[in-house]
Formats: C-alpha cells, sequence, structure tokens
C-alpha cells in the first residue's frame, strides 16, 4: 500500500509503517497538483499546510486519510464521508507542547522578554540603564488566576502548568465538567499524582476575572472574544490563542490592546496564514509565533508514532489491506 505523508512525517513513524509493509512517499506534491496526482495513494497524511478539499478526495480512491494533529479543519469530512473514508487525527499527542508554548509567551509577556530580546543586541551598550528602567516592570505569574476557554487534552495540561506555577485555574468549557485534574511529578521523585481542584464557570465570570485567558478551542463560525467580551474582561488582561485563528476577532483584539484593556497578547495563530497584512505583526505588547504550538520533536515523533499505529490498526485489521 502507498501512503503520501504530503506534509512529512516523523523518521520513527515511517520506519514504523515500512517494516509493516507500506510504501511511504515524502516528496511533497503541491497544492494545484495534489487532485490529479492522488490516484496513485492508498493513504494520505498531513499535517496544516495542505488542504484536503472535496475535489482532491472525489479524484482519488484513497482507503484512509490522517491528520498529523488534533483538528481536521483542513479535511473536507463531508466529501470523505461520501466515499466512505475514514478520517483519523492525533488529539492527544501535542497536547503538552501547544501548552508549553502558552506559557513560554506568558513568562516571556511578564517580563518583557518579546521586547528586551529585540532591544538588547540594538541598544544594550549604549543605553543599558534605560533599558533595565523600562524592562523593570514585569508581573509574576504566581498567585494570579487563569481563565482557560476549552477544557479537553490542551486546556488540562495547560492548568497543570499554571498549578504548577501557583496560579488560580478557572475555565469555561461548553461539554466538560471536570472538577479535579492530576498533578504528576518528576518520575525519578517517586510521588504519585495528586488530584486538584479546578473550578468551572460561565464564559462572564471567568471574563470579569481572569488575570490571564488562554483559549483551547476548535475553529469556530464565529469569534468568541470579541468586542463585547473584550469590554467585559479586567483592565490589563493578557490574552494567549495557540488555539485556531479566528476564535479571537483580530480588529477588537487591537483596539483593546491600543487602548491598555489588554496589556499583551500572545498569538500563535491567525485570521489567515501567513496573515494577509502586519495589523498583528507590528505590534509591541504582542508576542508572536509562527502556528508552531505543537511542533517540537518529542510531539512530531509522539503524532508520527500514534498515526502509524492507527493506520496499521484501520488497514492491516480489515479487508482493506
Amino acid at each position: 500500500m502507498k501512503i503520501l505523508a504530503n506534509d512529512g512525517i516523523d523518521k520513527s513513524a515511517k520506519d514504523i509503517l515500512e517494516n509493516n509493509g507500506f510504501e511511504v512517499i515524502t516528496d511533497k506534491i503541491s497544492q494545484d497538483e495534489l487532485a490529479s496526482k492522488i490516484i496513485d495513494f492508498d493513504v494520505l497524511l498531513v499535517r496544516s499546510a495542505t488542504k484536503v478539499t472535496a475535489q482532491i478526495i472525489e479524484a482519488s480512491n484513497l482507503k484512509l486519510i490522517g491528520r498529523a494533529g488534533v483538528g481536521t479543519d483542513n479535511i473536507d469530512k463531508v466529501a470523505a464521508a461520501k466515499k466512505n473514508i475514514p478520517v483519523i487525527n492525533t488529539p492527544a499527542a501535542s497536547s503538552i507542547s501547544v501548552a508549553e508554548l502558552v506559557f513560554a509567551h506568558l513568562f516571556g509577556m511578564a517580563r518583557f522578554l518579546h521586547l528586551s530580546n529585540r532591544e538588547m543586541p540594538l541598544h544594550g551598550v549604549q543605553k543599558f540603564k534605560d533599558l533595565k528602567n523600562e524592562y523593570s516592570k514585569g508581573i509574576e505569574l504566581k498567585g494570579k488566576t487563569i481563565g482557560i476557554i476549552g477544557f479537553g487534552r490542551i486546556g488540562q495540561e495547560t492548568a497543570k502548568i499554571a498549578l504548577g506555577v501557583g496560579m488560580k485555574v478557572m475555565y469555561f468549557d461548553m461539554y466538560s465538567n471536570l472538577l479535579q485534574v492530576p498533578f504528576s511529578f518528576h518520575p525519578d521523585l517517586g510521588l504519585e499524582p495528586v488530584m486538584v481542584n479546578i473550578q468551572k464557570v460561565e464564559l462572564e465570570e471567568l471574563l470579569s476575572h481572569a488575570d490571564f485567558i488562554s483559549l483551547h478551542v476548535p475553529k469556530t463560525e464565529k469569534p468568541i472574544l470579541a468586542k463585547e467580551e473584550f469590554e467585559k474582561m479586567k483592565q490589563g488582561v493578557g490574552i494567549v490563542n495557540c488555539a485556531r485563528g479566528g476564535v479571537v476577532d483580530e480588529p477588537s483584539l487591537k483596539a483593546a490592546l491600543d487602548s491598555g484593556k489588554v496589556a499583551f497578547a500572545g498569538l500563535d495563530v491567525f485570521e489567515n496564514e501567513p496573515p494577509l497584512n502586519d495589523m498583528m505583526l507590528s505590534i509591541p505588547n504582542v508576542s508572536l509565533s509562527p502556528h508552531c504550538g505543537a511542533s517540537t520533536k518529542e510531539a512530531q515523533e509522539r503524532i508520527g508514532v500514534e498515526l502509524a499505529n492507527q493506520i496499521i490498526h484501520h488497514l492491516k485489521s480489515s479487508s482493506l489491506a
């Protein structure tokens, strides 16, 4: 069976698939050419770069489509269902990576690292004392409240890091009713995980009480945070979006940043990728990353191995093989 890993695949996963009799092709086929060439493949694996459109699916004889990541927004699942093509993904593998990026943004912004890292190479010799004065007004995360919107796997991992930092955690989720999360220690310490209480609240309460807000939701038809929601937030709140572009209304966020309602924002995702303009890229109190939340070495290996095992399960254990 022939697998096209069009956005690449971790070597360990490729080895697993090849050892189980699959041929894995990692040569990139452009978006424009994919519909005409997909007929040669039995399985299509993508990350976020390739869009698996109805045209591509209809032109194929695919037996399986896999997404190396949490969501499947870039796959036309309706078209896949019409052809009885299963769509699989890897919802658990990158949770820790995304949660750690949330706190990379939070720690960096709380101490102005996203700004001082730019200024020190330029002015660190001549204006050292000025920069010291400017960036000595940071804040601590310990003792603050983080509000998490969306409490799936990534939201829960974000909560665990927050608890370790000494923060109060509250969350809003329409489907989850968790009241505790397991807090684990390094295995060398020999300590068992402990269950820690967390607070589920309505969105309005979260908006009005949280010092920092982090979003962990799938793609939505309309923004979760827009002008009305920003008006309900505490003055000087910090926002992090490592979820999906579009769940935060960018013009409303810019206005809130300009007014000081939002002290800073950390963005890993954008309404358009790449952004159509530099509206969010040129604001000093915004920390930026290029949609790389799930992309750590460890996560890519976990994602690849999880995806490989799912492929083997789907195809080797059925008459499709």
